[in-house]
């Protein structure tokens, strides 16, 4: 399935409802999103309008992937830092590919998306962490990202589930 990257789509309703059900879906497939185990659109819609907030006063930008029907099946957020010193890199943040999609080269080309786009804003590097135990830095590393620190244990999961936070970069050249 082929997949039409967009910035910035209108952040409709319907397409805020479309944002929760995917979080919702790759967070109960064992997606890294920020939820550990199962969740629900009640648990999550609070943090898609948190993001919506944040981009409307500009911290955030949206790429959405969406299907040939215009179903949004991949997400990345781009992060924009507001101290003085970091302004010249930003942040890739809940970055997601629907499961019904995963190992298909969409992660791929939704990070190679969101480099251009981050190189258009004249940022020179991007930023992100994943959670470890789940081989998502060796994707990362493969995609041309270097890890630059991590936390042992720095997540909880759950009460006796502690996993490394993992800082990955990527130079934008």
């Amino acid at each position: 399935m082929e997949l039409t990257y967009r910035l910035d789509p209108d952040l409709t309703p319907a397409f805020l409802g479309e944002l929760t059900r995917l979080w919702v879906d790759v967070s109960n497939a064992g997606g890294a999103v920020g939820f550990p185990g199962a969740t629900t659109h009640e648990e999550i819609r609070p943090e898609t309008d948190a993001y919506v907030k944040s981009i409307a006063a500009g911290r955030h930008r949206l790429l959405a992937g969406l299907d040939g029907d215009g179903r949004l099946r991949a997400t990345a957020f781009l992060g924009f830092n507001t101290h003085r010193l970091q302004r010249h890199f930003g942040w890739l943040t809940t970055v997601m590919i629907d499961p019904s999609l995963q190992r298909g080269g969409h992660g791929r080309a939704l990070l190679a998306a969101a480099e251009e786009h981050a190189r258009a804003f004249g940022l020179e590097a991007l930023k992100l962490t994943c959670r470890g135990g789940l081989g998502l830095e060796h994707f990362y590393a493969s995609c041309g990202y270097k890890e630059v620190g991590r936390v042992p244990g720095g997540l909880r999961v759950s009460a006796d589930d502690y996993r490394d936070d993992i800082m990955m970069w990527l130079e934008l050249n």
